[in-house]
């Protein structure tokens, strides 16, 4: 898992008109909290940050004030036109403890020609070491043909990661495509029908 060191600043301005000045600043607002501790209004390095937040449940070492904070990401607010970021939610984690966190799933291989693939459960709700958080679960679809399911307890999953998702969850389904309709009978019967006035015509002359 990949641990970022990111330095953080504590914040005494609030309200929506300081958080746009700080972001004007290339600074994102953000709170940390967790094990019971007071709630610690930061600021947090506009780029950096972006490009931590691009590892799923990345650990962040928070450099405040000389003082050494671990964290990963909770809650994630984006601008939804612009896609840039405006909060950032931040937990608190020690070395050696657990959480329960959200791993993205990405598939590999290609299925038995014919079938459709369809990704049922993008991420999979696990438990981890909050030191030791998977970036990801990869699940093979080599192979599979229509009708194959692929459930949450069938993943493979890293030493001490538990799964908390329902192990009959649904993660991959291998899908029959709809059969493709025939129109042929459908233009016999507008033919049909187009005869039959024809011969309509015919008798009114």
């Amino acid at each position: 898992m990949s641990e970022i060191k990111i330095s953080a600043e504590a914040r005494e301005n609030f309200g929506k008109g300081a958080a746009r000045q700080l972001r004007r600043d290339g600074r994102i607002p953000a709170v940390l909290y967790g094990h019971k501790e007071e709630v610690v209004h930061l600021s947090l390095p506009e780029h950096e940050l972006f490009l931590a937040l691009k590892t799923p449940n990345v650990l962040l070492n928070l450099d405040l004030g000389g003082k050494s904070q671990l964290a990963i990401p909770k809650a994630v607010q984006k601008d939804p036109v612009r896609r840039t970021l405006e909060h950032v939610d931040l937990l608190l984690v020690r070395r050696g403890e657990k959480v329960t966190v959200d791993v993205p799933v990405i598939t590999t291989g290609e299925i038995a020609p014919g079938g459709l693939l369809e990704l049922v459960s993008t991420s999979l709700s696990v438990e981890a070491e909050a030191t030791h958080i998977p970036a990801s679960f990869e699940v093979s679809v080599q192979g599979l043909e229509e009708g194959t399911q692929v459930l949450a307890g069938q993943v493979n999953l890293p030493n001490g990661v538990t799964l908390v998702t329902d192990a009959e969850a649904v993660v991959v389904h291998v899908l029959t495509p709809a059969a493709t309709l025939v129109e042929e009978p459908a233009e016999e019967e507008a033919g049909e029908g187009d005869e039959a006035e024809a011969e309509a015509g015919a008798d009114s002359e």
